[in-house]
């Protein structure tokens, strides 16, 4: 079991960084719109937010996303906040390792047997290759090697391009410089949304010897090429079975009872293979376990999970009391499998 708590120094330094870099025109509006939600007091939301976050290790986003204004104290303890889970990275993931988690292209070279799906890297001379590659699968995605919530990542249909000379200067001047197959997803994803490939969120912590599932959150997209709420995504925490608990939500305000483009109900959704996905996630948190703690994104296909990128900070997704009607969160769990 790993050391108990966290060290001082650095969430000293974290919680002065985020001192330093408090938007007040931010924090109010935030304010007010818990104001607006819940029907409390925008100046006590204001002070009650910066006691939070000063004392409580709650983001400010966290105070929306998760309903602080109308939960308890006890409550709220049980939900997990981007400060604590910043914390845990930190102490857990070793820094030598987490390049491995930030470069796509050597994420994917480390974890090539757990993709299944091909890809290539872009060079400065190999444009006949990325036209081969492209032609062969009819569609493909590109990424930037360094990116987050999507941004970065592309499609591109080879019937489409013209000149694949150009294509690929452009592709080597955007920094688009991996390509991957388009992954299948299972047809029971598809039912919900077909367009996009859409990603499980699964949150899980390696102790050396066991890997601990701490939460599991479904991603679904609006047809664009990525599920992130940049593109129009959102999102539904599972069960441990991988049954939704409920409706979707974003950070942005926005409650999806049905999926907007195909009418599915999304507290109706079930995660297929869910023995399967515990499985490979297990294995998938031993390739490189001196990074303990990971937010894995994976992909349900018809074959079995397949792996899309690990993220060492693992970000945090939780219940919205407001939406689902459950007053908890997921930090017990993570605290009996981590220790703090």
């Amino acid at each position: 079991m790993p050391d108990q708590g966290f060290a001082l120094a650095p969430r000293l330094r974290y919680l002065v960084g985020r001192a330093r870099r408090i938007d007040v025109g931010s924090v109010f509006e935030r304010a007010r719109e818990a104001s607006r939600d819940h029907g409390t007091w925008t100046p006590l939301v204001v002070v009650d937010m910066l006691w939070q976050a000063g004392f409580r290790n709650v983001g400010f986003q966290d105070y929306i996303d998760y309903d602080f204004s109308i939960l308890t104290r006890a409550e709220r303890a049980t939900y997990m906040t981007h400060p604590v889970s910043n914390q845990i990275s930190q102490k857990y993931d070793h820094p030598d390792y987490r390049h491995i988690f930030q470069d796509k292209v050597e994420f994917d070279q480390v974890f090539s047997e757990h993709l299944h799906r091909d890809w290539m890297v872009v060079t400065e001379g190999n444009a006949d290759e990325v036209k081969a590659f492209a032609q062969r699968l009819g569609t493909i995605v590109t990424k930037e090697p360094v990116g987050q919530a999507g941004t970065g990542v592309h499609r591109y249909h080879a019937a489409e391009v013209e000149d694949w000379a150009q294509f690929h200067r452009g592709l080597w001047e955007r920094g688009e410089l991996l390509i991957e197959e388009v992954i299948s997803q299972h047809p029971d994803l598809a039912a919900v949304c077909p367009g996009t490939v859409n990603t499980t969120r699964v949150t899980a912590f390696f102790d050396g010897q066991r890997t601990h599932i701490l939460a599991m959150a479904q991603k679904f997209g609006r047809g664009a090429v990525s599920d992130q709420m940049t593109f129009g995504g959102f999102y539904t925490m599972l069960d441990e079975s991988g049954r939704a608990v409920g409706p979707g939500y974003d950070s942005h305000g926005h409650v999806h009872e049905t999926h907007p483009d195909s009418g599915f109900r999304i507290a109706d959704f079930q995660l297929p293979l869910m023995d399967e996905v515990r499985e490979f996630v297990d294995r998938v948190a031993r390739v490189v376990p001196q990074v303990q703690y990971v937010g894995w994104d994976i992909v349900v296909t018809a074959d079995g999970p397949v792996l899309v990128e690990g993220n060492w900070g693992a970000g945090v997704y939780e219940n919205k009391p407001s939406v689902t009607g459950i007053r908890t969160g997921h930090k017990p769990r993570y605290q009996a499998a981590i220790g703090f």
